[in-house]
């Protein structure tokens, strides 16, 4: 259960640091309590975009690496321990053997930022980031003043955080596990009432076994609800519709092909050149036409489950349609990074099989008829073992051609047993390559930008997918494409998978 709020605590905070400070929730907490007056410190191993700058404009001080006195000379009112920090840690290991408060990020979160407030927990194995930046835009757009904390920045936010007045806290909630001395999710610490549910799918196999092991997780979260909470949950995914079976509460559902009773459906998606169209249908009515500037089924999805939600918390949907209709976006998700000899890079966070394949469905929406070369890194826990390796064939295949980044091999965190086998890049460029999609795997990044000066042509859309910061490929390339008058001509470029 969540913690339950200190009266006044908040208020006695006069300096916290945090652990572990690079991740968004964790940077983003930093920035609230930064916002308050608060004297806020951190420490990482290693930053990048978009925290590291986020950070450094906020002027919150970063040390690299960790040092027990951080944490001891003075000690801070709070120390704030993220997911990544394993037990030895120096300043965690001096926190906890020297007494200090301490709390992991989700508790710290709920106990400083969200108790008084209604939470509206946006969750799902896809999709969280967007869809919580869609309904907080909705709700700021409708004066609902709402609170927000989202892991990434959204344009409409200028950020990652926002603290308002109204009653509603927008939080999206993560199923991954909360700090080494709290193994359970962190989504089940928010003290949801509103709950959103995106997609439920296997992830995460350093600490879940199986899909069923995911589920149990989500079927957690749905028993917490009040019973006069609400869920609004995807219809179209079978995981859904099974986690929340049983519920204490109200549930309604959404999707482009769901027929449940009273649910929200998207129907007549239009594609244009900056939006795409969709008829809002509940219980075959056709309500209103809703337009995003987003692309893809993916994207009218999440706009779909951010009007419904809306709409549960009071928002009337002729406010929310128009609200939509002005969202600017979420920093990292299909982002155009920019254009240089007639070749656009788009960046993109997709790791995940289904988010690879949705995230180039949605360019093949946004830009059609254009060539779109997939360059993916695997970098997360899960992508680096074979559980996925034959999902990325059918994730990666719809590309015309995919670069693959061979990712050396390094320890793997896993709560879940050894790791015994792990993917492998150039069998995935050799299975594409058979495919019919003509695919190189190459390790430096480097290499990479080189293999791409070669092979673009004007027109090219480039989609460089990753968690982590690619070794800001996106600025590399733009700059090695600007700097190449004309293109090669086309019997000097790479064709062949090795």
């Amino acid at each position: 259960m969540p913690l339950q709020p200190d009266d006044g605590v908040s208020e006695s905070l006069r300096r916290v640091h945090f652990v572990a400070i690079g991740g968004t929730g964790m940077g983003s907490l930093a920035g609230l309590l930064h916002a308050r007056g608060i004297a806020v410190t951190g420490s990482d191993l290693r930053l990048y975009p978009p925290m590291s700058t986020v950070l450094e404009r906020w002027g919150i001080p970063v040390f690299e690496g960790f040092a027990a006195e951080r944490v001891l000379d003075p000690a801070p009112d709070l120390v704030v321990i993220g997911n990544a920090v394993r037990p030895d840690n120096p300043e965690a290991r001096a926190a906890i053997d020297e007494g200090l408060s301490y709390l992991s990020f989700p508790d710290a979160l709920y106990r400083h930022a969200i108790a008084g407030k209604h939470p509206v927990v946006v969750s799902g194995t896809h999709g969280k980031t967007t869809t919580t930046s869609l309904l907080g835009a909705i709700l700021l757009a409708t004066g609902r003043d709402p609170s927000l904390l989202v892991a990434g920045f959204a344009f409409d936010f200028d950020g990652s955080f926002r603290e308002g007045r109204g009653e509603h806290f927008v939080v999206e909630g993560d199923e991954y596990d909360t700090a080494f001395f709290d193994k359970t999710p962190k989504f089940l610490h928010y003290g949801a009432r509103t709950l959103l549910i995106t997609s439920v799918e296997f992830d995460h196999a350093d600490i879940y076994r199986d899909l069923d092991h995911v589920k149990q997780s989500f079927r957690d979260l749905v028993a917490r609800l009040p019973s006069d909470g609400v869920i609004v949950a995807a219809h179209d995914y079978p995981g859904v519709r099974d986690v929340i079976d049983g519920a204490p509460c109200r549930s309604v559902g959404y999707g482009l092909e769901t027929d449940a009773p009273g649910a929200w459906r998207a129907t007549d998606l239009s594609t244009g050149p900056e939006t795409t169209s969709f008829d809002v249908v509940r219980d075959g009515r056709v309500m209103l036409r809703a337009r995003v500037p987003l692309f893809g089924r993916v994207n009218v999805e999440n706009a779909l489950a951010a009007l419904a939600t809306a709409s549960e918390l009071g928002v009337p949907l002729a406010e929310a349609v128009e609200a939509l209709a002005g969202f600017r976006g979420v920093k990292r998700r299909q982002e155009v990074r920019g254009e240089a000899r007639g070749v656009t890079v788009v960046d993109d966070f997709a790791h995940h099989p289904t988010a690879v394949a949705a995230s180039i469905e949605s360019l093949r929406a946004r830009l059609p008829g254009r060539r779109l070369i997939a360059v993916f890194e695997p970098r997360t826990n899960t992508s680096r073992r074979t559980v996925f390796q034959a999902d990325y064939v059918r994730a990666l295949e719809d590309a015309d051609r995919a670069v693959l980044r061979i990712v050396a091999e390094g320890p793997l965190y896993s709560a879940t047993g050894p790791v015994t086998e792990r993917f492998s890049s150039q069998q995935l460029a050799i299975d594409l390559a058979a495919a019919g999609t003509a695919s190189v795997a190459l390790e430096e990044v480097d290499a990479i930008v080189d293999h791409l000066v070669r092979e673009c042509e004007p027109g090219d859309v480039v989609l460089v997918m990753s968690n982590g910061d690619f070794g800001n490929l996106w600025e590399r390339l733009l700059q090695a494409l600007a700097s190449t008058r004309a293109t090669l001509p086309r019997s000097s470029r790479s064709r062949e998978a090795p």
